[in-house]
C-alpha cells in the first residue's frame, strides 16, 4: 500500500455513514413504544404517503424487496391496519396496496420522532452544513441507484427518503 492509499484509508466515510445510522437506529429503537413502527414499516408507508396506492408488485420493486419478502412486510402492517390489500379489479391476480388512516397517524407520529433524533444525532452541524451533508447523500445514494439500473439489479424511483435532484419530491424506497 502506497502513502497516498494509507492516508486515503483513513479518510472513509462509510465507517462513519454506518456509525451514524447504529446510533440513529439505537435511538429510535430506545424511544419507541414496543409494538411502534419498525424502519422498514416506515420505509414502506412513505412510499405509500408518496405514491398512493401501488400493486404489490410495484411496492416491492420500489421497496428493493424479494416478493416473498414483500408479503412478510405487508402481512405485519395490514395486522396491524396501517395498510389494506384488496384485489385489483382490472387483474384479479393483482392485489394493490394502500395506505390506511392508522397508517397516516402511525407514520406522523414516526416523522416526528425521527426529526427529534435527526436532530439529536446532527447537533454538531448548523443547519446550512445538514443540508449540504443532505444534498452530498442525496446525490450519493442517487448516483448508486443508477449504477444498480445499469447492472441490471434494479431499483426503485430514486434513493430512499431523498428527493431527486430539483424536483422537491421525497422518494422513500
Amino acid at each position: 500500500m502506497t502513502e497516498a492509499q494509507a492516508k486515503q484509508a483513513g479518510q472513509q466515510v462509510l465507517p462513519l455513514i454506518e456509525y451514524l445510522a447504529r446510533v440513529a437506529r439505537r435511538a429510535y429503537d430506545t424511544c419507541q413504544a414496543p409494538g411502534c413502527l419498525r424502519p422498514r414499516h416506515v420505509i414502506a408507508l412513505s412510499v405509500l404517503r408518496e405514491r398512493g396506492s401501488l400493486s404489490q408488485q410495484a411496492l416491492g420493486e420500489a421497496l428493493s424487496l424479494d416478493p416473498s419478502n414483500v408479503v412478510g412486510l405487508l402481512n405485519e402492517l395490514e395486522e396491524r391496519g396501517l395498510v389494506a390489500r384488496q384485489r385489483d379489479p382490472a387483474d384479479r391476480r393483482r392485489h394493490i396496496v394502500s395506505l390506511s388512516a392508522a397508517g397516516v397517524t402511525e407514520l406522523a407520529a414516526s416523522d416526528t420522532q425521527l426529526i427529534s433524533i435527526e436532530d439529536d444525532v446532527l447537533a454538531a452541524l448548523s443547519p446550512a452544513e445538514r443540508a449540504q451533508l443532505r444534498d452530498l447523500l442525496t446525490r450519493a445514494a442517487a448516483g448508486a441507484v443508477a449504477a444498480r439500473e445499469a447492472l441490471g439489479q434494479g431499483s426503485c424511483d430514486g434513493p430512499p427518503g431523498v428527493a431527486e435532484p430539483g424536483d422537491g419530491a421525497a422518494r422513500p424506497c
